[in-house]
């Protein structure tokens, strides 16, 4: 792709691309010390002994920290204090899957005294000459993950860079007050952005609490006073058996997206050309992955298609909501079920067909009251997503902007 400063009246070509003329390009070793975190070493080796808090891959995402959990890791006293993370150090993941490379964030003292694991790079910036913020934005930059997927070792799915290949990182940089000037800028989105994925968390956290208190009448809308009833899932569903649908799309039913089209999923086709005996899901049906319905891979279809014989097709009675059973069978306690009734020797093999399936019991409301939990829950989840696609649209501007400031295309006063 053209960079858009080529040939720009005051800029010039560097190893990072072109730049403002007054801006140097410069190794990230040359202003910042690159720290390796800690492998688990065998306890038995150990003398002395000291268990501390560690971060992981898993903690470090782009521009924050996720501290939900967080493990601990046995050291030698002696080791500690060299490898203690400190405030300001920017984490850097070394890899694994292609979006973990390089994922960049600012260390704030969240948990002291703590460490990090040897797949974390701890970079720690000369004050006087580079910015930790301004780091943080550049290596999660276009420019930044360019450079790490092209320095990086990869094999089909995973990819790593080492602490030599980010020491010789090239940075596009201008003096410490521009740096300063840029990072306050992109700050203003990140506030947004981490405003909007605190909603989304709590508000997620709410729905789930709520879900259990609506699916199993802890909790019950107004207007309904019924009681509920036992039924076994073969009262509430007939399977859907239907086949030689070969002018349908192939669809496919995912644990997270729903029941999708089989063109959107990122892996190669392996369906069979022969598809006269692909089951036919009509909207309102609920699909599941029969080998996988003990962890809870079943959606609720707006599609009209075909799928794999490896999934099973329910189609509700009357007397039942498919949006209602849809949430319900999300359930943890209720997956439980799925898993106590599926067939096989070991995960692998596990199975839940119709006529086990059907032999599943569940508590229920009348369809009036299922209708109204659905159309609540529904409700809630569509708030959700409102606010997702808000911090996917903050997202993608600040990226638009980091391309622009931090190349300088874009210039700011100082």
């Amino acid at each position: 792709m053209r960079d858009r400063n080529e040939n720009r009246p005051g800029y010039k070509k560097t190893k990072a691309g072109w730049i403002p003329a007054e801006w140097n390009c410069i190794p990230l070793e040359e202003v910042a010390c690159v720290q390796t975190g800690l492998a688990k070493n065998n306890k038995r080796n150990q003398k002395n002994p000291i268990e501390l808090p560690y971060l992981r891959v898993a903690n470090v995402q782009d521009n924050f920290l996720d501290l939900r959990e967080i493990k601990t890791i046995e050291v030698e006293k002696s080791v500690v204090e060299r490898s203690l993370l400190k405030y300001g150090d920017v984490l850097l993941t070394e890899g694994g899957d292609f979006d973990k490379l390089g994922r960049g964030t600012i260390w704030k003292n969240e948990i002291a005294p703590c460490l990090h694991q040897n797949h974390i790079f701890a970079v720690r910036c000369k004050k006087d000459e580079l910015n930790s913020y301004f780091l943080a934005a550049l290596s999660s930059s276009n420019f930044g993950r360019r450079y790490f997927i092209l320095s990086s070792k990869q094999s089909t799915n995973l990819a790593s860079i080492n602490s030599t290949q980010l020491k010789k990182f090239s940075l596009p940089l201008p003096k410490l007050t521009e740096q300063q000037k840029i990072t306050t800028i992109l700050s203003t989105w990140d506030t947004a952005i981490s405003q909007t994925r605190k909603l989304i968390d709590v508000k997620t956290r709410r729905k789930k609490a709520l879900t259990h208190q609506l699916l199993f009448g802890k909790v019950r809308l107004v207007g309904f006073q019924d009681s509920w009833k036992d039924f076994f899932l073969g009262d509430l569903f007939f399977e859907r058996k239907e086949t030689n649908g070969d002018h349908l799309p192939l669809l496919a039913i995912t644990g997270k997206r729903g029941i999708i089209l089989a063109s959107g999923i990122d892996r190669k086709d392996s369906s069979n050309t022969d598809k006269s005996k692909y089951k036919r899901i009509a909207p309102g049906d609920i699909g599941y992955n029969t080998m996988r319905m003990w962890q809870g891979v079943s959606a609720v279809s707006d599609l009209e298609g075909i799928v794999s014989p490896a999934y099973t097709i329910c189609r509700p009675k009357e007397t039942v909501n498919v949006l209602f059973m849809g949430y319900l069978f999300k359930f943890p306690s209720v997956i439980h079920s799925f898993w106590r009734h599926s067939q096989g020797l070991v995960s692998d093999t596990w199975n839940l067909k119709f006529h086990h399936f059907a032999q599943i019991k569940v508590k229920i409301p009348n369809v009036e009251e299922q209708k109204a939990i659905a159309r609540f829950l529904t409700a809630v989840d569509d708030e959700i997503k409102s606010y997702e696609n808000k911090l996917a649209a903050l997202e993608k501007q600040k990226r638009g902007l980091m391309q622009k400031l931090l190349t300088g295309e874009v210039r700011v006063n100082t």
